[in-house]
């Protein structure tokens, strides 16, 4: 199916929500299908009172594309995306598509789940990921998309009858986090008392904060996430254990999904730092599995490090929503 309307370029306004930051993209597609990233920004979420006052925001930080001019929107948001009208834990207003259809006319307009993003962009940049452990690749079987940043996001890319792929959501960051020896066991004692909460969580380990909470549990130190990555080393015990959190991580989501067409991992930990994921530690828990070493070690796992995944995710579904007849 090709897109409404016989003029091309489209424009495709693409936009990845988050807590502190959102970033901006302004997408072209032209006839043949090809996405092209033209200009883009951040913006200050937590500056702005309204959804819409953040995209009324948006010319005074130079991004070139007017909402109302734009042929489809597709924000990628932080949580679970159900209805037309989506609250968020750490923003304080609302994403109303309806509103927002009202103030700009998108009739074309959607949100998804950030990590819904993060996969669709991983599997159109899939030729510039880089290598983390060998095994193959394969977009005709179901992939796993993985990624620690402001939180633990999870996804799965699965391929359809027809040669398109579904990517569907996952929370499974929420989901409690295993924990083996005494070493292990009195971290999880520390970052119960840390959260306050009864168990913990993906999120709250392999993300940002977690690593700055591990370096604080192993060394007294309360550095920021990026203080802590600077002084990140091979030999260093912080990096050690967060590889291995890391490579349990993606083995367990990886034999969830059977991921027999590979991993990706993405998300702005291991993009600034990607020694958590290419240090021993990780590689000798991901193949960790008695019965099923063997999978393990033929699945691939690559690193997609471009700080624009999201938007070129919510532009793929931006295209696919412009080659809807309905």
């Amino acid at each position: 199916m090709t897109p409404l309307g016989a003029e091309f370029p489209k424009h495709i306004l693409a936009a990845d929500i988050g807590g502190t930051h959102s970033r901006f993209g302004h997408f072209t597609l032209s006839a043949s299908g090809e996405l092209a990233l033209g200009a883009s920004v951040w913006a200050s979420t937590n500056a702005a009172g309204s959804f819409l006052e953040l995209l009324d925001s948006l010319p005074q930080a130079g991004f070139d594309l007017a909402p109302q001019t734009a042929d489809a929107a597709v924000f990628a948001v932080p949580g679970a995306v159900v209805g037309r009208r989506i609250s968020f834990a750490n923003i304080e207003w609302d994403l109303d598509l309806d509103g927002l259809e009202r103030a700009y006319g998108l009739t074309r307009a959607t949100c998804i789940n950030d990590f819904l993003a993060q996969a669709h962009g991983c599997a159109l940049l899939a030729d510039e990921a880089e290598v983390v452990l060998p095994g193959t690749m394969d977009a005709s079987r179901v992939q796993a998309v993985i990624g620690a940043g402001t939180g633990f996001g999870h996804a799965v890319l699965v391929p359809m009858h027809d040669g398109s792929r579904l990517a569907l959501a996952s929370e499974a960051g929420h989901a409690s986090v295993p924990f083996f020896g005494d070493a292990e066991h009195a971290f999880a004692t520390f970052m119960r008392r840390l959260t306050g909460e009864n168990y913990v969580r993906g999120d709250s380990v392999l993300s940002g904060s977690g690593l700055s909470a591990l370096h604080e549990f192993l060394t007294g130190e309360r550095l920021t996430p990026a203080e802590v990555g600077a002084g990140l080393t091979p030999e260093s015990r912080t990096t050690e254990l967060f590889a291995r959190f890391y490579g349990r991580a993606a083995r367990d989501y990886a034999l969830t999904v059977l991921a027999a067409g590979g991993v990706y991992i993405s998300g702005g930990v291991a993009a600034k730092n990607p020694l958590l994921v290419t240090h021993p530690a990780f590689a000798r828990e991901f193949y960790d599995s008695p019965p099923l070493g063997g999978l393990l070690r033929a699945m691939g796992v690559r690193l997609v490090r471009n700080a624009n995944t999201g938007l070129f995710g919510a532009a793929s579904v931006g295209k696919s929503l412009l080659s809807q007849t309905g």
